[in-house]
């Protein structure tokens, strides 16, 4: 557990890592609570609030259709941020199991497994999710699905390198002599002991995530109205983004602030861990 742990510390004693987790929190909050508790609806059109600017009323505000912008946005960032946690959750799970059975089983049983995941990642993740959703059709699901098919090899080889290097400890050895059952040596000896670079992995995964689906969206491949996220609502605002560059800035910001404020998180992380090495 000792890579949780200097997570932790890194949380209270790095200031870049904090302000990191601030931004982040608030971020989510808005997210969360604004398509709740917002009196602008982020679907509901109105012809006679259409292309207004910046307001006390509408803060970020309206479309060409005179969807209220603010509301958008943030619903747009509820549903880019559950794409990132959802697929950063199941791309982790699947890359534990895989590198952990990989590494420990070692011998050709490894060989063929990490045979399995280059064939697998030899085509471009992206490529995965356009045929995907070209095929059962755009949605959240379907996105998900496809930042998973090969999102999970990267997690996998970080998990295989840490428990081949664990398995040869002296922990290890003796867990083995004590005739303690393979997976039990993984779940409780030494899957804990390589808990920091898997979660730093996950962090950055996120962000990964959240990127390729707004890249997607913004090319048309995403979701469709009337779901919104932030790579459909940059996407709408590319037409208007001369007459009304408020339209395209402000889903930006909110972006680059959940990728910044991620990264630098998974930096401060993966520092730590660094660190904590060498010492």
């Amino acid at each position: 557990m000792d890579g949780i742990k200097d997570i932790i510390r890194l949380v209270k004693g790095n200031r870049q890592a904090l302000a990191g987790w601030i931004v982040l929190l608030v971020w989510i909050l808005l997210a969360v609570l604004v398509p709740l508790f917002w009196p602008w609806s982020y679907s509901e059109q109105n012809v006679k609030l259409c292309n207004q600017a910046v307001s006390m009323e509408h803060l970020f505000g309206t479309d060409k259709f005179g969807r209220d912008i603010f509301a958008r946005v943030w619903y747009g960032a509820g549903i880019s941020l559950l794409v990132g946690t959802v697929s950063a959750l199941i791309n982790g799970s699947v890359g534990v199991l895989y590198g952990s059975l990989a590494g420990y089983a070692g011998g050709y049983a490894d060989i063929v497994l990490m045979r399995i995941a280059d064939l697998i990642t030899s085509i471009p993740s992206m490529l995965y999710v356009i045929l995907i959703t070209l095929a059962a059709g755009a949605g959240v699901g379907s996105i998900i699905l496809g930042l998973c098919v090969a999102g999970w090899v990267d997690t996998s080889r970080i998990v295989r390198g840490e428990i081949r290097r664990l398995k040869e400890t002296d922990f290890a050895a003796a867990a083995r002599m004590e005739g303690i059952p393979c997976i039990r040596i993984l779940w409780r000896h030494l899957l804990p002991n390589a808990a920091g670079p898997i979660v730093v992995n996950m962090i950055f995964l996120i962000p990964q995530a959240v990127f390729t689906e707004a890249f997607l969206s913004f090319l048309g491949v995403g979701l469709k109205p009337p779901a919104a996220s932030l790579g459909t609502i940059i996407q709408e605002a590319r037409s208007q983004m001369i007459l009304y560059p408020n339209q395209m800035i402000c889903p930006l910001i909110v972006l680059c602030v959940m990728l910044l404020a991620l990264n630098t998180i998974g930096t401060a992380a993966e520092e730590q861990m660094r660190r904590g090495k060498s010492e």
